[in-house]
């Protein structure tokens, strides 16, 4: 997926309603998780991701700084996000407990 013709999210979309279920994309296009909820607002927030599972059975929630994601929306409207970490780095992070 060419994520350079993507649009950006402004700051102020990036909100529970927005980023629930938004997938997040490492690097070369894997799937590092799948966005489950989300920790405060503005940058010091913190996104709850499920990776590792199939089909949401067996998956681990770990805490991602929101500064660590780019959010943008395609051209079909879909909001996802991309990152630096990959899956087996989000993987190795502590599981999230709320």
């Amino acid at each position: 997926m060419d994520h350079s013709t993507h649009e950006a999210l402004a700051a102020d979309e990036l909100t529970d309603s927005n980023l629930v279920d938004a997938t997040i994309y490492g690097p070369g296009d894997e799937k590092v998780g799948t966005i489950s909820h989300l920790h405060g607002a503005g940058p010091g927030a913190t996104v709850i991701v499920d990776v590792g599972g199939f089909l949401g059975i067996g998956s681990k929630p770990v805490a991602i700084p929101i500064v660590n994601l780019n959010f943008m929306r395609d051209e079909s409207g879909t909001i996802h996000a991309t990152t630096t970490m990959t899956k087996d780095q989000a993987k190795d992070l502590p599981e999230h407990r709320d």
